[in-house]
C-alpha cells in the first residue's frame, strides 16, 4: 500500500524493520495485526515534522507516542499518551488528572529508551511494557490510517486508529489541546 511517497508492506513479513518488543507484540496478537504495514525510511528523517515533510504526509495523519513519568509520594509509574503531530495532549491537566499524578513530567531519553527497549525517536505504543497504560487521544482512535513509530528510527508503522485504541491498556480520552 502507498501512503505519501512510502510503499507499505505487512509488517509481520519485515520482522527487521521492527524494534523486538514491537516484532513480538505483534506475533502475539489476533487478527488485527493483518492491517499493522511498515515501511523503512532514513533514520535521520524519524521526527515527525522531519518525516512528514520529505515522505508527503500531512502532520494530522501521524500520531506521536510521548513516553511520560507519573509520581504520586514515593510511588513513581510510567505511560504513553498519542496524539496526532498536528496537535499537543494537555499532559499537565487532563493526563496528569487521570493518571492520578501529583506531578508529571516527560521521561528522560535514557529511561524511555531502557524501559520500552525501543529508539528513542521511534518509540511505539506496540509492544511496550504490559503495565503501561497507553491513553489515545479520541481523534487519534477515530483516524482512519496513521503513521506511528516501529521501535526503530529506520521505519515507520502504517496502522488504523482503531488498532491503536484496541491494544492493551489503551483508553481512549480527549487529550489534545
Amino acid at each position: 500500500m502507498r501512503f505519501g511517497t512510502l510503499d507499505f508492506t505487512p509488517a509481520l513479513d519485515s520482522p527487521a524493520l521492527l524494534a523486538a518488543p514491537t516484532a513480538a507484540a505483534l506475533g502475539a496478537a489476533d487478527g488485527a495485526v493483518a492491517d499493522v504495514l511498515v515501511a523503512a525510511i532514513d533514520p535521520g528523517l524519524a521526527d515527525t515534522a522531519a518525516f512528514c515533510e520529505h515522505y508527503g504526509i500531512a502532520m494530522a495523519d501521524g500520531a506521536n507516542c510521548v513516553v511520560v513519568q507519573a509520581r504520586r509520594g514515593e510511588r513513581t509509574w510510567y505511560a504513553t499518551v498519542m496524539v496526532r503531530g498536528s496537535d499537543r495532549a494537555d499532559v499537565n491537566g487532563v493526563v496528569r488528572r487521570h493518571l492520578d499524578a501529583r506531578k508529571l513530567s516527560f521521561a528522560a531519553m535514557d529511561d524511555a529508551v531502557s524501559l520500552t527497549g525501543m529508539e528513542y525517536g521511534g518509540i511505539t505504543p506496540v509492544g511496550l511494557p504490559v503495565d503501561w497504560p497507553i491513553l489515545v487521544d479520541a481523534s487519534v482512535a477515530s483516524h482512519e490510517r496513521l503513521i506511528v513509530g516501529s521501535g526503530i528510527r529506520g521505519s515507520k508503522l502504517l496502522v488504523t486508529g482503531a488498532f491503536l485504541a484496541s491494544l492493551p491498556d489503551a483508553e481512549v480520552l480527549p487529550l489534545a489541546l
